[in-house]
């Protein structure tokens, strides 16, 4: 398994180098964001450690390059933040980050963290291929999901979404009508090991929500106050 680092601090490098090759992984070390970028294209790593305050561009650009591009959109990014930066942690999940960890930070801790990430990633993947056995299509007027191709169009135009937020939408889509509580939700897309809260849930509904139906704009996922969403489709469609 191939770890890239990105992080400026040298000696932050140089633990989690040792550390991390000790465990068995290959290391990949990149201080600044552009480097760190350019070198996710050409290693294709299997998860990314990123720090937010780097040079050149900050880990929160560098996550959302990542997640606008084809080739690396589903590499699972972990993202390094300072202690209390709560608004760091929120954008991070906004742009696609799948966990994030604050500083000072326990390296036994990051390394269980980075094995239950990648073992939710195997767990995505074996969902993608059981949904080759499934429903391969779904639509709702304007919206279309493609589950064989993983792509998602309104208006036939393509929606660049990441892997959680199209296993959200999927399986809301799947169910229209039914209410599904935030810890449904979160255990489901993000599976029973993940140390995160329902927030998580409600940051990827807002980005969905953004990207398919535009801002302020709830279209087909309501909001049931108190409880979760539903996937609710107009009468008339």
């Amino acid at each position: 398994m191939k770890v890239h680092v990105i992080e400026d601090d040298y000696g932050i490098q140089e633990l989690l180098r040792y550390n991390l090759e000790k465990n068995g992984y290959e290391v990949i070390i990149s201080d600044n964001g552009y480097e760190g970028y350019s070198m996710a294209l050409k290693e294709m790593p299997d998860i990314i450690l990123l720090d937010i305050m780097i040079p050149g561009t900050d880990g929160l650009e560098v996550c959302k390059m990542i997640r606008m591009n084809e080739l690396t959109r589903n590499i699972p990014i972990i993202m390094v933040t300072a202690k209390g930066e709560e608004l760091d942690k929120v954008l991070g999940l906004e742009l696609g980050a799948d966990d994030y960890v604050t500083k000072p930070f326990s390296v036994k801790e990051l390394i269980a963290r980075i094995r239950t990430v990648l073992r939710r990633v195997k767990n995505d993947e074996n969902f993608l291929q059981e949904s080759e056995n499934q429903k391969s299509k779904i639509s709702f007027g304007n919206l279309e999901i493609d589950v064989d191709k993983y792509e998602v169009k309104i208006n036939a135009k393509k929606i660049i979404l990441t892997l959680k937020e199209f296993e959200l939408l999927r399986i809301m889509a799947e169910n229209p009508g039914k209410v599904m509580t935030r810890d449904f939700l979160l255990d489901a897309v993000w599976g029973y090991e993940f140390g995160g809260e329902t927030r998580t849930v409600d940051v990827h509904v807002s980005n969905l929500r953004r990207k398919l139906w535009g801002d302020n704009e709830e279209g087909m996922i309501k909001t049931v106050r108190g409880v979760g969403y539903k996937f609710e489709v107009p009468g008339d469609l």
